[in-house]
């Protein structure tokens, strides 16, 4: 075995070990581990991030400025918005290789998977926009969803029943039944949508929409039954001796519920912190002041602990205790780190 074959066997075994994929684990064994994928808008490649240890576990390489990242439900498949190739990059969960470069209609976003694993969502930012629809069994763009306006994040609600897609250019949120994929409502707002969360019911159905807006450093509330906007909420000023960030074009960017509808976590890009709120009274619960720059996008591990922040202007990823509301860490990512993502690996 030569020396750099020697060297590519170690990193890969090095990579499975840490994913949990151990060769001698018995046929059918469910056992998961929970990892970290971030993209990096800026650079070629997409980093996987091991919450136990905070640190770089796996790398897929070769995705020209990458966007957004979903994960297949039983964790076999990533999906990447390819925006260099305009594509849909599909990467092989054991191999971290792309296995499919699916052409798309236009430039893409954002991204979301359907529940059962049958369709990927992507938002298209070019005009005319729309939501592309890929079937993922024949790996094949099957049609576009039509907005209004063109499409910077698209997402499935919580219980998989609705396909949403937000526009900034068109401020409208679109949604659309997932099993007819047909049109259900439409909202217009004054401003342009930017990231979405949603909260449920007890019943597992979508409770309320929380959007980000064009030029706002908060959120609205959407009601999801009656399709109308019931509250916005400003995120605190900063105190005094604090300064706001000037980088980015939007003041508040990325947000989540945790998994125990228990807490809405909310990125500020302008005054670098993450801030949280009680589920459903809304009331604000603490700040986490971040070392990085450009807060623009977080995910929350399943255990409700731990969310990780991308730093878009610094080039890391902030580690934040979700009960005390500090950073605990920074991790180096690559260049500017954009969507994160939770996924399960087999």
């Amino acid at each position: 075995m030569t020396t750099t074959h020697a060297f590519r066997w170690y990193v890969a075994a090095a990579i499975a070990v840490a994913l949990g994929v151990f060769l001698a684990a018995p046929v059918g064994s469910a056992a998961k581990k929970v990892v970290i994928v971030q993209t990096n808008s800026a650079g070629d490649n997409v980093h996987i991030i091991d919450p136990a240890t905070n640190k770089v576990i796996g790398t897929i390489e070769g995705i020209e400025v990458n966007h957004g990242a979903a994960i297949a439900p039983d964790g076999t498949r990533l999906y990447i918005s390819n925006e260099a190739l305009s594509t849909l990059d599909i990467v092989d969960g054991k191999t971290l290789k792309v296995i499919k470069q699916v052409p798309l209609s236009g430039h893409p976003n954002n991204l979301a998977v359907g529940k059962d694993g049958k369709r990927v969502y992507v938002g298209i930012i070019q005009a005319p926009g729309g939501v592309d629809v890929i079937d993922t069994a024949s790996m094949q763009r099957v049609k576009t969803l039509p907005t209004k306006g063109t499409i910077h994040n698209a997402y499935v609600t919580p219980d998989g029943k609705y396909v949403v897609a937000g526009s900034i250019q068109g401020k409208t949120i679109n949604v659309f039944d997932a099993a007819t994929e047909e049109p259900a409502w439409t909202l217009e707002l004054d401003l342009g949508i930017r990231p979405m969360t949603f909260s449920a019911n007890p019943d597992g159905s979508t409770k309320w929409l929380f959007a980000q807006l064009t030029g706002f450093n908060g959120f609205a509330v959407v009601d999801f039954a009656t399709h109308k906007e019931i509250k916005r909420v400003k995120n605190p000023d900063l105190p005094p001796g604090r300064s706001t960030v000037p980088e980015g074009s939007d003041p508040s960017h990325g947000m989540a519920v945790t998994a125990d509808q228990k807490t809405l976590v909310v990125c500020s890009r302008l005054n670098n912190a993450l801030y949280s709120y009680s589920l459903p009274d809304l009331k604000f619960l603490g700040v986490a002041s971040l070392g990085g720059k450009g807060a623009g996008w977080l995910t929350v591990t399943p255990d409700n602990k731990t969310a990780y922040v991308a730093n878009e202007h610094t080039n890391d990823v902030s580690v934040v205790d979700v009960a005390t509301m500090k950073e605990t860490t920074r991790i180096p990512v690559g260049f500017a780190p954009a969507r994160n993502t939770i996924w399960m690996a087999p």
